[in-house]
């Protein structure tokens, strides 16, 4: 019998072409939901309240909108819904859409978690030690790709050179995944090699360009369909901008939020930690020898956030956010713009509380914070967005 579809949100532009991979198996067929922003957010809004954190208005969007459209047979398809298992209203997403799903009639249609906490462990997608390795590969290739795009992508002399490269190379890997090939250490950083070589083959003109880093929520920092096309917006008008690698991100997740979780998921924990720790000091080296911008390792990054405002607070992005902040002004991105879901409270009261304390601590900056929400409309939040690019520091 032919593997089920597994449909998965839209989440992380640049890391989804590949991460789907590891979700590919004999019983599920992985795809990456697609979908303009006006259409799945008034398709979401019709069946929430806006109330809820608006990634979840653009979920439960998508997700209707992929099963009414008729590609999909309910009775073999199912849905990816990640869950952090902390304060943020995302660990509820599955108990939020499953009603959602049955007053539509797609009751028959499973809500798979993707989550290492233990929720909604009858949901659970099985983890396999193929999937595990497919990630890791995934991850710092998505990252070789997201970093390397947006230091190159602004200054090329040739429009689309860059994008065409990424095409080419989410291919290639894409291939690496689907058979297996290449993903032990030494290989996954050896084509991150090979890509920073391509990467430095583009040839770039002298322009003047800002450089302004983009930190906060993981929706609203990697998701087009979240930010509104925030990246490509900055870019048009000069700027390269700075988005942080996801296996920061795991690294801190992995550090931060464990320590309650079964102690078999602990103990993977670990050991991913382990080796994606000396890991990503190779990587990062790899960049910096290549000339492209990239933030300190992680635990150089976690002794600045604990120098900077503690390390304590680990809800959503919690200290990470200072951190990233600040390492960016220190690489060079004195503009610093923070994008949070309007609804996101762990967001607002640890994010939007430290702005002003981190621009004091960080003289010569300038840190904006930028809402989402279905309740507003492109013009504010691009007047928002000018303030900071149209600000002389």
């Amino acid at each position: 019998m032919p593997p089920k579809t597994l449909l998965i949100p839209s989440l992380l532009d640049a890391h989804w072409p590949l991460l789907q991979w590891a979700f590919a198996s004999p019983a599920w067929t992985p795809v990456v939901l697609r979908g303009e922003r006006p259409e799945v957010e008034d398709l979401g809004l019709g069946h929430s309240h806006n109330d809820l954190c608006y990634p979840f208005v653009l979920i439960t969007g998508q997700v209707l909108h992929a099963l009414r459209s008729g590609a999909y047979d309910p009775a073999r398809t199912g849905v990816l819904i990640s869950q952090t298992g902390d304060g943020c209203r995302g660990s509820c997403l599955i108990r939020l859409l499953r009603p959602v799903l049955d007053r539509e009639g797609f009751a028959q249609v499973p809500l798979l978690s993707f989550n290492v906490r233990g929720v909604e462990r009858t949901s659970a997608l099985p983890m396999s030690l193929t999937m595990a390795r497919r990630a890791l590969a995934a991850a710092f290739w998505g990252d070789a790709l997201l970093l390397m795009g947006n230091a190159t992508r602004p200054a090329e002399r040739r429009a689309g050179e860059t994008e065409a490269l990424i095409r080419r190379w989410e291919e290639t890997l894409s291939g690496d995944l689907a058979s297996n090939r290449n993903l032990s250490p030494a290989a996954v950083l050896r084509r991150c090699r090979e890509m920073a070589w391509d990467f430095q083959a583009v040839e770039t003109a002298c322009r003047p360009l800002q450089n302004i880093a983009l930190v906060g929520d993981v929706y609203t920092k990697y998701c087009s369909l979240g930010n509104w096309g925030l990246s490509d917006f900055l870019e048009r008008r000069g700027c390269r901008v700075g988005v942080n690698g996801l296996t920061w991100y795991a690294l801190y997740y992995l550090d931060s939020h464990l320590e309650l979780g079964p102690l078999s998921m602990r103990l993977r924990g670990k050991l991913l930690a382990a080796l994606g720790g000396p890991m990503q000091r190779r990587f990062i080296q790899i960049l910096r020898d290549a000339g492209f911008p990239v933030l300190p390792p992680y635990r150089e990054l976690k002794a600045l956030g604990r120098k900077l405002n503690g390390t304590r607070c680990a809800l959503g992005s919690g200290w990470l956010l200072a951190a990233e902040s600040a390492a960016w002004v220190q690489a060079g991105y004195r503009k610093v713009l923070s994008g949070l879901p309007f609804q996101c409270l762990p967001g607002h009261i640890y994010g939007r509380g430290q702005y002003a304390a981190l621009q004091r601590k960080l003289p010569g900056s300038l840190i904006v914070g930028v809402d989402f929400d279905a309740s507003l409309r492109d013009g504010t939040v691009e007047n928002r967005v000018r303030m900071l690019v149209d600000t002389e520091l």
